[in-house]
């Protein structure tokens, strides 16, 4: 008779886990991160965290890694969504000005991401890949100099936004990003 095959009775805890992460993250810092607080948040016991992780490296490697493909699919969807330049102009605009993609939370995360991608080549690998998988979704519109230049807009912009904590000028954003799309293609 052989033994029972165990079956998760959560399949979804490691990615509550990782999501609890983030939340830790933007609210302690990295350097505020603990194993009991994502525990904590993720409402699991300690040990849920050694058994699907390899230390707190590996939990806050796969936490950024999660939230750049989240944020690298709103990003492609937006884009995809556009039929032509004008319209990718406007989307741009849209992920620069709106407040889905850039929200407090996730300018927390992305400082905080930079940062320990500093000290970290996992997480600096993340970011490369992250870059590519940006300026491929722009490449469906602009040249690749323009994709360079937008890309660096969509996160600058906000990054600035949220340390001179004014609203972004709309107009200026657009006019912006059409006079990069036009000049570098």
């Amino acid at each position: 008779m052989g033994g029972a095959r165990r079956v998760a009775n959560d399949p979804l805890r490691k990615q509550r886990i990782l999501d609890a992460t983030l939340t830790v993250i933007a609210e302690h810092g990295v350097h505020g991160t603990t194993h009991r607080r994502i525990a904590g948040e993720a409402g699991v016991p300690l040990g849920s965290l050694t058994y699907h992780f390899d230390g707190l490296g590996d939990i806050i490697e796969q936490a950024f890694a999660r939230m750049a493909r989240s944020m690298s699919e709103r990003y492609h969807a937006a884009l995809t969504a556009a039929p032509d330049q004008p319209a990718a102009c406007a989307a741009v605009t849209d992920l620069i000005c709106g407040e889905e993609y850039a929200t407090p939370r996730t300018l927390a995360l992305l400082h905080e991401m930079y940062a320990y991608a500093n000290h970290n080549s996992t997480v600096a690998e993340t970011l490369r890949q992250w870059l590519r998988r940006s300026r491929a979704s722009l490449a469906r519109h602009f040249s690749e100099r323009a994709c360079r230049a937008i890309d660096a807009l969509i996160e600058g912009w906000p990054m600035h936004q949220a340390w001179e904590r004014e609203p972004l000028d709309r107009d200026l954003v657009r006019e912006t990003v059409t006079a990069v799309a036009q000049r570098l293609g």
